[in-house]
């Protein structure tokens, strides 16, 4: 038996098609770049202005995993049986405020490439860096959040509950390595050291948690599609 290949199947572009395993992919590619970045040794070998290269990739990789993520994040609310008679998702918020964290990043990485004055690095890198930082972390809260309405809260033989924790630990890297990558008056850091650390610990999570959800896991061990989980993302996949 053949199946008609329809015009609609004949234009379509699977590249352009919004995925889950695209969005982790997008996650650990992003997350591979700041890691490379900020790595213990090579940061310095790098110097600033390669590891602020790195960055700046690795902030359009997550960018472009954050808008997938909001796609697939679904309604922005759902009706419920009390005032006001309806809620937004917690899905649909750690998709946002992490999208909007990933975009803030792309503006910090960007002006850390031409920033020469101190105000201008204050202003134009640490202030949206440390506010994707923030962003983060409030969506690494709606990610448990998320997983607590699919899921128990406390569900450590899953894969997407270790997804989410260890996805949580790494917007709290992020957030340690924001402050200690404050930005002094003398135009020195804080603290370097805690700010290339906190950024690797935090790059390292995100890989992990997003690897370990690939949906390629589920069908290599049952054959057949994963089960309907909160994934590192805030995602609700099935």
């Amino acid at each position: 038996m053949t199946t008609a290949v329809t015009s609609t199947d004949r234009h379509r572009k699977p590249l352009l098609i919004p995925t889950v395993t695209k969005q982790c992919w997008g996650f650990m590619i992003g997350s591979a770049f700041f890691a490379l970045a900020s790595a213990p040794g090579l940061s310095e070998a790098l110097g600033s202005s390669g590891a602020n290269l790195l960055c700046f990739i690795g902030a359009w990789f997550f960018t472009a995993a954050g808008l997938i993520q909001l796609f697939l994040s679904g309604a922005i609310s759902v009706p419920v049986s009390y005032a006001p008679g309806r809620m937004v998702r917690a899905e649909w918020l750690a998709a946002a405020t992490q999208s909007f964290g990933t975009i803030l990043f792309n503006v910090s990485t960007t002006s850390a490439l031409y920033a020469r004055e101190v105000s201008t690095e204050e202003r134009w890198v640490w202030n949206p860096d440390a506010g994707g930082s923030v962003a983060f972390l409030v969506s690494g809260v709606f990610v448990l959040v998320a997983y607590s309405h699919v899921a128990k809260g406390w569900d450590p033989g899953k894969r997407s509950w270790w997804s989410g924790v260890i996805n949580f630990i790494g917007c709290v890297a992020f957030g340690i390595s924001a402050v200690g990558a404050f930005i002094l008056p003398s135009g020195d850091v804080v603290n370097g050291s805690i700010a290339n650390a906190g950024t690797f610990i935090g790059a390292i999570c995100f890989l992990l948690a997003s690897l370990i959800v690939l949906p390629a896991w589920d069908r290599a061990i049952s054959g057949g599609a994963p089960a309907r989980t909160a994934d590192a993302a805030g995602t609700i996949t099935s």
